[in-house]
């Protein structure tokens, strides 16, 4: 992720809140999620492979078809979109677990390094706390969730 959410992980999540307020619904199209979201419906078709395959959603064919979330709105959490839209969640790469990635070289290794595991093991937690129903229950009353 590095230290912005890209459009990917900002499109993710409001795409899949749209699914959670409208679950009741049945499937409902990327028209529809684009236009009450206010979002690209062509970048939308982009991440629907990917939460697809993660099992966030489903996909139903045919005249009445669309996208349905994959498990319950309280069982699926901002963390678990972003993680599949971005990877993981790092503040910057050097704690990233990646064994590839290089290092900053600093002799005796970074003095901030505890700081980068501390920041993105605080954010992880955060963004893990927070489910789609969560979001829903916030929405409903202006609150911001995971701060209550």
């Amino acid at each position: 992720m590095g230290t912005h959410l890209s459009t990917r992980g900002k499109y993710g999540v409001k795409a899949m809140f749209e699914l959670s307020r409208q679950a009741k619904c049945g499937p409902v199209s990327l028209k529809t999620i684009a236009r009450n979201q206010g979002l690209s419906e062509h970048y939308l078709e982009q991440l629907v492979g990917p939460l697809r395959r993660a099992g966030l959603i489903t996909s139903a064919r045919g005249s009445r078809g669309g996208y349905l979330l994959g498990r319950e709105a309280a069982e699926i959490t901002v963390a678990d979109i972003i993680r599949v839209l971005e990877g993981p969640i790092v503040p910057c790469d050097c704690v990233s677990g990646d064994a590839s990635v290089h290092h900053c070289g600093a002799p005796g290794g970074c003095v901030a390094k505890g700081v980068w595991e501390m920041v993105r093991d605080s954010v992880a937690a955060l963004l893990d706390s927070i489910t789609l129903e969560d979001l829903a229950l916030a929405k409903e009353s202006s609150g911001v969730p995971g701060t209550g």
